[in-house]
């Protein structure tokens, strides 16, 4: 699985983006998708993450109420909407495939290349 992240930019505070994570490859439906962000200078930590099918999603506390998770397996496509931007959601964004439904960044196989999403204050 080969994965594409876009749609990160300079943003002000309470504003909003949506990211995209375009997969090729086969089976794209058969993994459980994360987000994840660094920052500079920490380590990259979870954001979000979907079942396979779209009907779990579990959010990191940051960004509950904030941000929505969804997916779309005939479009290969998943999507992360932020909502209520703030300047600590500065980061690069990265998203994941994992067979495993789960927080950790090690429990994902593939990754994207990340994008940037700056809010300015």
């Amino acid at each position: 699985v080969q994965l594409q992240a876009s749609g990160g930019g300079l943003v002000q505070a309470g504003g909003s983006l949506r990211l995209s994570c375009a997969a090729s490859g086969r089976n794209f439906s058969r993994y459980h998708m994360g987000w994840f962000r660094q920052a500079p200078g920490k380590e990259r930590e979870f954001v979000a993450v979907i079942s396979w099918s779209g009907g779990s999603i579990y959010y990191a506390d940051s960004v509950k109420g904030r941000f929505t998770l969804s997916r779309d397996n005939a479009k290969n496509t998943v999507y992360l909407q932020m909502n209520s931007l703030k300047p600590e959601d500065t980061a690069v964004y990265y998203c994941a495939a994992s067979k495993l439904y789960g927080s950790s960044r090690y429990e994902y196989d593939y990754w994207g290349q990340g994008t940037l999403v700056t809010v300015s204050s």
